[in-house]
């Protein structure tokens, strides 16, 4: 039977047909919360599963992305597995899915489908361009949304192509954008009875990123373009580097920060400059500032700098690599790497729960499991399927009910 029993959403089913980063991403954030999450798999495997490192052939990523799930293979394309879907969505508060646009429609589980069985059925769609318009029907990633929506005019130098952030930041944008569209479409059911579709874009989730140089555009025309490590139009708040080589970023662009940091500088007049004394002064003439308080930092270690700016109230602080965050005390004083256990790989270290709620916090029960683990637990216990309707399923392979293990007692008595 299901595990959890836990957090804000206990008592919510989702059913999770989404596929590689964004589609599963929302639904870990509904699992990490107590919803109880049913991952539909095909039996070759998510393509996460083929993301990032692997140890003993067993993915790193999806032991996180896929935690808190229950596992079930089951082929859409043929149509014993859709009639399987049908019926599960019944069982169902949400379905998240992210699919092409028209996809699911042609294999008779689109919104309509499904809510004709379930009309408090909450649908949560996630493409590259959404369910409407003339781009609906195009291909799209995360890099494909953040590419058309600015965001990636903006990322990097300005003497180098555009660069991208090595992580699938659009994509789980995307997915938390879906997350909270899914809950706030549950407030909505449970009030009038009646559940709706969430349209959650990838190009659009890219976009809202880029909310400040909107207006700027349609009221100026000025098209923003990469500045590097600087934020435009908010000085000082750059990288430094320091004396050991490494990097620091200083955000001091108020009047009263700025003040601070000119008194850790030990230049307090430099706060009282016209040249710098506010904010439109300081981003008029931010290269002659980032200058003179480059040459102050570099006079510093990292350790250094961002011990003195925290003394004297500066946000400041260094690059960190992964190694840097595994060592820190923060990081671990407040849950953010969470230990779990794998039936292979033995005790992993996920991220922790974002965000922390004090009455009804999430949790992480357990990684990711196998292809297929739980299709047939899933099978029994919602529809009532018995042994031998499950297996002549599983013969035509309309579904999967994951590779058989041999036990480790008999594994162990093999010579």
């Amino acid at each position: 039977m299901a595990e959890k029993s836990f957090g804000p959403l206990q008592g919510v089913r989702v059913l999770e047909l989404g596929s590689s980063v964004s589609g599963p991403f929302c639904g870990r954030l509904l699992a990490d919360f107590g919803a109880e999450v049913i991952k539909v798999e095909i039996e070759s495997g998510d393509p996460v599963r083929s993301m990032s490192k692997r140890v003993q052939g067993r993915s790193l990523y999806a032991a996180s992305i896929f935690r808190n799930k229950e596992l079930v293979s089951i082929n859409l394309r043929d149509e014993d597995g859709r009639e399987l879907v049908r019926q599960l969505s019944e069982q169902c508060d949400i379905v998240v899915e992210n699919f092409r646009p028209g996809t699911l429609h042609k294999w008779g589980l689109g919104y309509e489908d499904l809510a004709a069985r379930n009309p408090g059925l909450v649908m949560v769609h996630i493409s590259g361009f959404g369910q409407s318009g003339p781009y609906r029907e195009r291909a799209g990633y995360g890099a494909i949304g953040d590419a058309i929506s600015g965001l990636r005019h903006l990322t990097g130098d300005p003497d180098r192509p555009p660069a991208r952030i090595a992580a699938s930041v659009v994509d789980e944008v995307t997915g938390l954008y879906a997350a909270l569209g899914a809950v706030m479409a549950l407030r909505v059911r449970d009030q009038t009875g009646q559940g709706q579709e969430v349209d959650s874009a990838l190009y659009e989730s890219a976009f809202s990123l880029v909310e400040p140089h909107v207006p700027v555009y349609g009221k100026l025309g000025i098209v923003p373009t990469r500045v590097g490590s600087r934020l435009p139009d908010s000085a000082p708040n750059n990288l430094y580097v320091t004396q050991d080589g490494h990097y620091v970023h200083i955000t001091a662009m108020g009047d009263s920060v700025f003040m601070r940091l000119a008194q850790a500088m030990n230049q307090p007049d430099l706060a009282l400059d016209p040249l710098y004394q506010t904010g439109q002064a300081r981003s008029a003439n931010e290269e002659d500032l980032d200058q003179i308080i480059g040459q102050w930092a570099v006079g510093y270690t990292a350790r250094e700098l961002e011990r003195m700016l925290e003394d004297n109230g500066v946000p400041a602080a260094r690059i960190y690599d992964m190694a840097d965050v595994f060592k820190d005390e923060h990081f671990h004083e407040r849950e953010m790497l969470v230990k779990v256990q794998d039936p292979v790989l033995g005790e992993l270290t996920v991220p922790g729960i974002v965000p922390k709620l004090s009455r009804t916090p999430g949790r992480v029960v357990h990684a990711g499991r196998d292809i297929g683990q739980n299709t047939r637990e899933v099978l029994e216990r919602l529809l009532g399927m018995d042994v031998e309707s499950i297996g002549r399923l599983e013969a035509r392979r309309a579904i999967f009910c994951g590779a058989l293990k041999t036990p480790k007692s008999q594994m162990e008595a093999q010579p």
